[in-house]
């Protein structure tokens, strides 16, 4: 099963909206994601990878670089919507994504990369200790600023 990564083009964003809706029981609209895609296709620091076979997308992962001026955290990224779809789990996929993810992030001199993933991901919680990730002792806090 031969997949191929690359960074997602315009033309890529009706299929991740449709695997993230899928695996994250989320409801994005197609005109958000590519408005959101257009505003932020030149940023650097903005990385979406999408993961195709026969040119059908399969998997998805959206990485963050931030850049400090504190040395301890230094450069990070925060990975989040790390995803495979469902019939295609359990081929080595999204640890070959990783793999893609993090040579990326390397070559902008990440330090550390971080992942936020939903409680009810069980198993992609495993797959990301496989990989080397572990659960911090800190909580990820949210708060709503502004409503839509």
């Amino acid at each position: 099963m031969e997949v191929k990564f690359n960074l997602a083009t315009k033309e890529d964003i009706p299929g991740i909206i449709e695997l993230t809706n899928e695996c994250f029981e989320e409801n994005s609209s197609l005109e958000y994601a590519c408005k959101v895609f257009e505003e932020t296709k030149n940023d650097p620091n903005n990385i979406y990878i999408v993961g195709k076979i026969d040119d059908k997308i399969v998997a998805h992962a959206k990485a963050t670089v931030i850049i400090t001026m504190y040395e301890e955290m230094n450069t990070f990224a925060i990975l989040n919507h790390v995803c495979v779809k469902n019939e295609y789990r359990r081929h080595n996929i999204a640890t070959k994504m990783l793999d893609e993810i993090t040579k990326i992030c390397l070559e902008k001199n990440v330090k550390e990369l971080k992942l936020w993933s939903n409680f009810f991901r069980k198993a992609a919680h495993a797959c990301y200790k496989r990989y080397g990730f572990v659960m911090d002792d800190a909580g990820f806090f949210s708060k709503v600023i502004k409503e839509d």
